[in-house]
C-alpha cells in the first residue's frame, strides 16, 4: 500500500483547484463495499480490510451476484458515491472524517479510504476496483486534502466549522423530516380509529326497538288513561278491546225493553189499570214519607 497525500510545496497535482474547490471530479468505480476497522489509518489495517471484502465478492460471484459500479464525486468537501443512473447519494463522505487513503501496489485496481460515520462514530474502510483510475483516483483526494488544508489556513478554521455547523444542520433537518412523516402517519391512524368510533357509537346504531314492558303474566298492562294498544303481546295473542260504553236503551235477553211503572205515561195503560198505579204510588210516597220522619 501507499499512502496517497502529502502536502509539500513542489507537489505537482493532477487537476486545478478551481476544479475541485468550485465544482467536482468525477471517476466510475466498482464499489467493493465498506467494513468496520480498529484503527482509523495504518497500511495493514486496510490490507486488512481489502482482504475481507475481497473475500467477500468472490462468494457473491459465486452466488451469481455482480459488483455494484458507482461515480464518485470528489471534492474539497468530500467524496461522494452515487447511483451511476439514478445520480442518487448512497454515502457522503466528509473530506475532514477521512483519515487514510491509499491505493494498492501489488493490486493496481484496488484504492482504499478510511472514513468516521457521523453516526456510529466507528471507522469504516471503503474498497473500490478500479481498472486503470486507482492511482490517479487515489491522487486526486490527496489535491483535495491540500487544497482543503490550505483553505482552513486562510479562514482561520472558519470555513470548517461552518461546514460541520451545515452538515449538522442538513442531518437535523432529515431527523426532522422522518419524525414529521412518523406523527402525519399516527395523527392519520387515530383519525381513522376516530371515525370507526363516531360510527359505532352514532344514535342510529345503537337506536335498537323497545318491547313493550309486561307483567308477570307476560301481558302487557292495562291502563284506563292511555289508549290500548295494537301490539300484539309477547304470547302471541291480541289483547280483548275495551267494550266501549253505549248511550243506547238496553233490552233484556228477549229483546223487550225494561219495565218501569213509574216512568211511563198515562195513557199507556187502560183506566182502570192506571188507578191502581197512581194509588200504588201515593201509598208508597206516604210510606216513605212517614219512614223518614
Amino acid at each position: 500500500m501507499n499512502r496517497a497525500f502529502s502536502r509539500k510545496k513542489d507537489k505537482t497535482w493532477m487537476h486545478t483547484p478551481e476544479a475541485l474547490s468550485k465544482h467536482y471530479i468525477p471517476y466510475n468505480a466498482k464499489f467493493l463495499g465498506s467494513t468496520e476497522v480498529e484503527q482509523p489509518k495504518g497500511t495493514e489495517v486496510v490490507r486488512d480490510a481489502v482482504r475481507k471484502l475481497k473475500f467477500a465478492r468472490h462468494i457473491k460471484k459465486s452466488e451469481g451476484q455482480k459488483t455494484p459500479k458507482v461515480e464518485l464525486q470528489i471534492s474539497i468537501y468530500g467524496v461522494k458515491i452515487l447511483e451511476p443512473k439514478t445520480k442518487e447519494v448512497q454515502h457522503n463522505c466528509q473530506l475532514h472524517r477521512i483519515s487514510f487513503c491509499a491505493d494498492d501496489k501489488t493490486d493496481k485496481r484496488i484504492f482504499t479510504f478510511i472514513c468516521k460515520d457521523s453516526e456510529s462514530n466507528k471507522h469504516l474502510c471503503y474498497v473500490f476496483d478500479s481498472e486503470k483510475c486507482a492511482e490517479e483516483i487515489t491522487l486526486t483526494i490527496g489535491q483535495a486534502f491540500d487544497l482543503a488544508y490550505r483553505k482552513f489556513l486562510e479562514s482561520g478554521g472558519k470555513d470548517v466549522e461552518t461546514r460541520k455547523q451545515i452538515a449538522g444542520l442538513q442531518k437535523r433537518i432529515q431527523e426532522l423530516e422522518t419524525e414529521n412523516t412518523e406523527l402525519k402517519n399516527k395523527v392519520q391512524d387515530l383519525e381513522n380509529q376516530l371515525r370507526i368510533t363516531q360510527i359505532s357509537t352514532s344514535p342510529a346504531a345503537s337506536m335498537t326497538p323497545k318491547s313493550p314492558s309486561t307483567d308477570i303474566f307476560d301481558m302487557v298492562p292495562f291502563s284506563p288513561i292511555t289508549p290500548q294498544s295494537t301490539t300484539p303481546t309477547r304470547n302471541g295473542t291480541q289483547p280483548p278491546p275495551v267494550p266501549s260504553r253505549s248511550t243506547e236503551i238496553k233490552r233484556d235477553l228477549f229483546g223487550a225493553e225494561p219495565f218501569d211503572p213509574f216512568n211511563c205515561g198515562a195513557g199507556d195503560f187502560p183506566p182502570d189499570i192506571q188507578s191502581k198505579l197512581d194509588e200504588m204510588q201515593v201509598s208508597w210516597e206516604l210510606r216513605r214519607e212517614n219512614h223518614t220522619k
